[in-house]
């Protein structure tokens, strides 16, 4: 019985972890593991970088491999031992559970395992049936397609965690600065918007707590969904190293896993402007906000090579290298122009500025000399307010410009209105007589100048 153990213990050695049968061309890994050459070659198949031994996981940091060639002589000497290894192996292999036969075909559209007679059954008679060897190969591919996905798919939860973060601290900025305006709102309506004002920073802080709880929320949903790719990430991974029997048993299990995964959807939220209770006074320009607001674009086919317009054509800055020149473009002032026109109506836009620097907004005629060195002025078909900035440029800050324009084409006027506190800055009285654009520009002295089209009401 000794003799026996030995025997078996010595032809285990002789064993490739592979394939289970005597190895053949048989390699060393650096961490000192025995296997057929083709075996670990295919088991490395596709992989790149690091290889991991089938048996210790240990890295091996390139596929160089050392030829045993004193264990391939042992192996041609034990193979000539008769043994009862062959029935050994056979017991051991797995059975059929209905037939009690050796599992040997895949069928592929059940994904099981099957026996000889499994296969002549009317279940799968017109099924597509392969040899485990040949499904393994094809679906240990498959598994390995599936990590990149997964990796991918945690690599960009875990930048939508972040990415809600901080979207939740800019939403408290954005919350921080309207309650600075409110109280400055406040201080010059005093008695008039007292009440008003209890109510209105309640609602900001009803709508800080309301959104704080769904952004906590979707960031544990965002957590656990982390955690669920992990763990089918390190399922998959492990489930590819497995023998092609056991990688194969319960490979529908994890592969329904993989293909039915859902993403938790984002919530999404934009936060209400608060409005007021304004005086009399008040009451013309809070109403043209609402009634004439206009939703527009910057046009980069016609921005000063200077100009840096991005990438939602609602925000324009400066740039000390030129860009590409466009024939369309104006050269001679760094300006440009909004993609919309109006030749009728009424219409009222918001523009914020800031930073350092001279800048001017208004509107031109269309057919606005663009290349003239002609300064901009009424007489050549351009109405513009010029003033100069010196405030920050923290997207966030609440000491950012704002200016509103009214446009009154039948009446013949641009009207210019300073909205942070509500007051008239200036008018042009005149005829139109063509299509008018929008207009916007940063003098050549402002590098730090920052202008952006915003549409609150």
């Amino acid at each position: 019985m000794a003799f026996a153990a030995s025997l078996a213990e010595l032809q285990a050695e002789a064993s490739c972890p592979i394939c289970l049968d005597y190895l053949r061309d048989p390699v060393t890994t650096e961490c000192g593991h025995n296997f057929c050459l083709s075996c670990i070659h295919q088991r490395w198949e596709g992989l790149q970088g690091t290889f991991p031994c089938p048996v210790c996981l240990h890295h091996c940091p390139d596929r160089s491999l050392k030829r045993n060639t004193q264990l391939c002589h042992m192996i041609e000497i034990v193979e000539q031992i008769p043994t009862m290894r062959g029935k050994r192996k056979r017991q051991e292999e797995p059975l059929c559970k209905k037939h009690r036969e050796v599992l040997a075909i895949f069928c592929e559209k059940d994904l099981q395992l099957l026996c000889a007679q499994c296969r002549a059954s009317s279940d799968h008679g017109d099924h597509t049936l392969m040899p485990i060897e040949e499904a393994a190969a094809t679906y240990r591919n498959k598994l390995k397609s599936c990590i990149e996905s997964l990796r991918e798919q945690i690599k960009d939860t875990e930048n939508r965690s972040e990415m809600q973060v901080s979207k939740y601290f800019e939403l408290r900025q954005r919350i921080e600065n309207q309650k600075n305006e409110l109280h400055s709102e406040f201080k010059q309506l005093k008695y008039l918007l007292e009440k008003g004002q209890i109510a209105r920073l309640i609602s900001l802080l009803t709508e800080t707590t309301n959104v704080q709880e769904k952004l906590i929320e979707e960031k544990n949903q965002i957590s656990n969904h982390s955690s669920i790719l992990n763990s089918l990430l390190s399922d998959i991974i492990s489930k590819c190293w497995q023998t092609d029997v056991d990688l194969l048993t319960g490979i529908e299990s994890i592969y329904n896993r993989y293909e039915n995964l859902e993403t938790p959807a984002m919530f999404l939220y934009e936060l209400k402007k608060e409005s007021f209770f304004f005086p009399p006074h008040y009451l013309g320009l809070h109403k043209m906000i609402h009634m004439f607001q206009a939703d527009l674009t910057l046009d980069p086919e016609t921005a000063h090579p200077s100009l840096v317009i991005l990438r939602d054509r609602k925000s324009v800055t400066y740039r000390t290298s030129f860009g590409r020149h466009n024939p369309q473009a104006h050269s001679s002032y760094p300006a440009v122009l909004s993609s919309e026109g109006f030749d009728a109506g009424r219409h009222f836009w918001q523009v914020e500025i800031g930073g350092t620097g001279a800048w001017s907004l208004g509107v031109c005629k269309e057919s606005f000399p663009r290349n003239a060195l002609m300064s901009p002025s009424p007489r050549n078909g351009c109405w513009q307010l010029q003033l100069w900035a010196n405030t920050s440029v923290t997207c966030h800050s609440v000491q950012w410009e704002r200016i509103g324009i009214f446009l009154d084409y039948e009446l013949g006027e641009v009207s210019f209105y300073n909205l942070r506190n509500r007051s008239h800055l200036y008018t042009f009285s005149g005829g139109f007589t063509e299509k008018l654009m929008p207009y916007f520009c940063l003098g050549p002295s402002s590098k730090s100048l920052v202008m952006r089209i915003v549409n609150d009401v």
